[in-house]
């Protein structure tokens, strides 16, 4: 049975929205990207789990979070996209200094309800604009500090609807990664931090949040930081070394306020932020000998 006629068949036992040819644009913070082929929006842990269980033979499944960290390629997905619905960004104290989170929770939000409950740890929260399951996946951080250190478990779904709870000592993290599988889909997250004085935290987050704007662009279609910082260095250094400052492609362009930023001007198309791409990690590795990684994610079909 083919992909189309099974999702038919879905319909009748779910009540998430499915949707076909979902332009993705409106879900990343580049504004950019071609359609879906299928976009799910289940409206709970049984509707996921029902739908993964009836999807046979059929692995391009990818969750979409924030779309803070992804640019979609012009082509579109030619997967299925899962964007969580309200009920997956739950938030409840567990204990005094523990707290449940689900995975499409914003950053933020999370940040915020940890100093309202007195909780610290959860400060560098609050200058990072994607959600915890992504968060999770590729171990963001900020200042010196990451969601390694504050978390206890994650509760995960895999592609035949099955759940289990993956503990934090289990799993290998490293700068920006996890060694998790990319076929587990996030659902919940329990993290843990320290009771502290609220005004302490405020002050804290205060700090973070002055230094981020002080630091990076803000109000424009940007994914955030670019390559991950090499060991020893700085991405945003070697881009601006290499003489790649201002540097453009189409109507993407590097920031002028941080190097690490690149923008999508107004009408810039995907190939233009990737050829962006391309052409500074060629002219890094060419003036330094050192490859950039990616930070930021790249999805999709080429056109």
């Amino acid at each position: 049975m083919n992909l189309l006629s099974q999702i038919k068949e879905i319909r009748s036992k779910i009540s998430g929205k499915i949707l076909f040819d979902e332009n993705l644009s409106k879900y990343s913070w580049f504004n950019l990207g071609g359609p879906a082929r299928v976009i799910f929006k289940p409206k709970n842990l049984n509707e996921l789990s029902i739908f993964l269980k009836n999807i046979k033979g059929f692995s391009n499944i990818k969750v979409l979070g924030a779309g803070s960290n992804t640019l979609i390629r012009d082509g579109g997905f030619n997967g299925i996209i899962i964007k969580f619905e309200k009920s997956f960004s739950h938030i409840s104290l567990f204990d005094k200094n523990t707290i449940i989170v689900g995975s499409s929770t914003l950053d933020k939000s999370l940040s915020n309800f940890a100093l309202e409950n007195s909780i610290s740890g959860f400060e560098f929260l609050s200058c990072i604009p994607g959600t915890i399951g992504g968060g999770i996946r590729m171990n963001s951080g900020c200042y010196g500090e990451d969601i390694s250190k504050i978390l206890l478990s994650v509760q995960a779904m895999d592609l035949d609807g099955r759940i289990k709870v993956i503990y934090a000592s289990d799993i290998n993290f490293s700068y920006r990664s996890c060694n998790l599988d990319d076929n587990l889909i996030f659902i919940s997250a329990t993290l843990k931090g320290i009771k502290n004085n609220k005004e302490k935290i405020k002050k804290k987050m205060n700090s973070l949040i002055e230094r981020k704007k002080k630091d990076q662009p803000s109000r424009i279609k940007t994914c955030g930081s670019t390559f991950k910082n090499p060991e020893n260095n700085k991405a945003w250094k070697l881009i601006k070394d290499s003489g790649c400052a201002g540097m453009k492609f189409g109507d993407a362009h590097i920031s002028e306020k941080h190097c690490n930023f690149f923008v999508n001007n107004g009408k810039a198309k995907s190939s233009d932020l990737e050829n962006l791409i391309h052409q500074v990690k060629k002219e890094v590795f060419n003036k330094t000998g050192i490859n950039l990684e990616l930070e930021l994610q790249i999805i999709g079909e080429k056109t």
